[in-house]
């Protein structure tokens, strides 16, 4: 069964609104936004990927699903199937380190054995207070609204193949994919002025279909304008193939979100007080599912848009 096909299952139980139809980046209950993301090794992160770098990453995923709510975190529950001694004492040693970076506090969770040999499985419910003018779903862009990506896409599909020994490494790719950096403040300060906002995680082209079907428009993406950073070009010519290869690979971290035309100004100016790259990358629609184009020119949907479990 695939990862869509039991979430469909799903929500038939999950029918309480708090849980969004189960098509959202997490749960809005009484004020408070819960969500809860797993990494499983060989899967998200290598064996042989350090054990506070896991830490970071499975602290940072969550965060930024409650970066694309607007939220506030507060605090976390972890899950952790236990296994080498050092590795454990490692990660615990980086999770603290995550944890005192974003300024949240672990509040408990469980432990586990797993049999000999197993990969590690690791789950965290990450708690944030939502913002006083509502966490933004998915599903409230509107045709004519601009679509716009926070930072640049594809580091970390880079990052890994250098992890892989594929590609020759640089420090900037490799730290997107083993250290992320959840776009919180961002999230919160541009809440009031978007009608919908996700988180690029399995790759932005899947991410902005699963936009378009929750909102029930059109989504179309200008390809040239999706943004690469100086260091994945430094190692990959800017042509129409390196382009879509960064939109499918994932691991982003970078918030998606529709917001009116009008509202240009103000998401710029809170961009540049922080210091953050935003670029305008397409707009909404009438239709459904996802348009590309390419110097003016439509181009055909990839296959694989992105990560699937």
């Amino acid at each position: 069964m695939s990862e869509a096909d039991f979430i469909a299952r799903l929500r038939a139980i999950a029918t309480d609104p708090a849980a969004r139809g189960l098509a959202d980046d997490a749960a809005v209950w009484e004020g408070l936004v819960l969500t809860h993301d797993m990494i499983v090794e060989g899967v998200h992160f290598l064996p042989d990927d350090r054990p506070q770098d896991v830490a970071w990453k499975l602290v940072a995923v969550n965060l930024s699903d409650l970066a694309a709510k607007g939220a506030a975190p507060v605090g976390v529950l972890a899950g952790y199937s236990l296994g080498d001694a050092a590795w454990d004492a490692a990660f615990a040693e980086g999770l603290d380190v995550a944890l005192r970076r974003f300024g949240i506090i672990l509040l408990g969770g469980d432990t586990v054995r797993a049999p000999t040999g197993t990969p590690r499985s690791l789950g965290l419910t990450a708690i944030g207070r939502a913002p006083a003018s509502g966490a933004p779903s998915r599903s409230g862009m509107r045709p004519g609204d601009r679509i716009w990506v926070t930072g640049t896409i594809g580091n970390a599909g880079l990052g890994l193949a250098m992890r892989l020994g594929q590609v020759d490494a640089n420090e900037t790719c490799l730290a997107a994919y083993c250290r992320p950096q959840p776009q919180i403040i961002f999230g919160q300060a541009v809440a009031p002025h978007v009608h919908a906002m996700m988180d690029v995680s399995d790759g932005l082209l899947i991410d902005a279909e699963r936009m378009a079907a929750a909102s029930g428009c059109q989504l179309g993406i200008m390809v040239e304008a999706i943004p690469l950073s100086a260091a994945l070009l430094a190692v990959r010519p800017d042509v129409l193939d390196t382009r879509l290869a960064a939109a499918t690979a994932g691991d982003d971290y970078q918030l998606l979100f529709a917001a009116d035309p009008a509202a240009a100004d103000a998401i710029r100016e809170i961009a540049g007080a922080l210091d953050l790259g935003v670029t305008a990358i397409g707009h909404a629609g009438v239709g459904e599912g996802i348009v590309l184009t390419h110097h003016a020119q439509r181009i055909a949907v990839p296959e694989r848009t992105g990560f699937m479990h």
